[in-house]
């Protein structure tokens, strides 16, 4: 097994859990909050900063300046003067290169697929879902009603995508962007794992 794995996700489709069985599936690391615990600690951001802006851009420039005043670490000259989302992204990316240059690896969003663009082991995948069901997921995993979890989705799904459109040069959710998109609604959880599993091994086999 050498492939790395990103996938991007709607909120309410699932993708954390079928990121983890896949990862389970190949026996190799699955990486989401712990991507981001080791970019504070590689970057000297605080831990409490990056989880701040995970995908989240912010274009207030009041908001980082002052934020700016709590940075250290990526001192260089050409940094100084970025805004504190930036240098967040930048920590982000350069901490996904470096797990990618460790061995093969599930790795959730964060633009981890532009991230890696270029890279030949790599399999790009989106996952999506029908709103009845995306809801219905929300509703069980957070338990809230069926109106805050649509409220949820559109809010969240809103930040990924301009997240997304804002750092890299591809477009969330569209299939170019993509080697794979898989509706989770249709196969379910275990079948979309089973499908994600049957793509890598013919991607591995090729």
């Amino acid at each position: 097994m050498k492939t790395i794995i990103t996938i991007s996700r709607q909120f309410g489709a699932g993708g954390h859990e079928i990121g983890e069985q896949v990862a389970n599936h190949f026996n190799i690391r699955f990486l989401d909050k712990e991507l981001l615990t080791r970019a504070a600690k590689e970057s000297g951001f605080c831990e409490e900063m990056i989880y701040t802006h995970d995908e989240r851009p912010t274009n207030s420039f009041l908001y980082n300046l002052v934020m700016d005043t709590y940075s250290f670490g990526y001192n260089a000259a050409h940094f100084v003067d970025m805004p504190i989302s930036h240098k967040v992204f930048l920590a982000q990316f350069d901490t996904i290169k470096k797990f990618a240059d460790e061995g093969p690896c599930v790795i959730m969003g964060r633009c981890a697929d532009y991230a890696l663009s270029g890279r030949k082991n790599c399999v790009h995948i989106f996952i999506y879902g029908s709103e009845e069901e995306k809801t219905k997921f929300v509703c069980e995993k957070y338990n809230v009603d069926a109106v805050k979890a649509k409220e949820m989705c559109i809010k969240t799904d809103k930040q990924r995508q301009s997240y997304y459109n804002y750092y890299s040069s591809k477009k969330w959710g569209r299939a170019d962007s993509y080697d794979l998109c898989i509706n989770s609604s249709v196969l379910g959880t275990a079948g979309t794992v089973r499908l994600i599993a049957q793509y890598i091994e013919d991607f591995e086999n090729k």
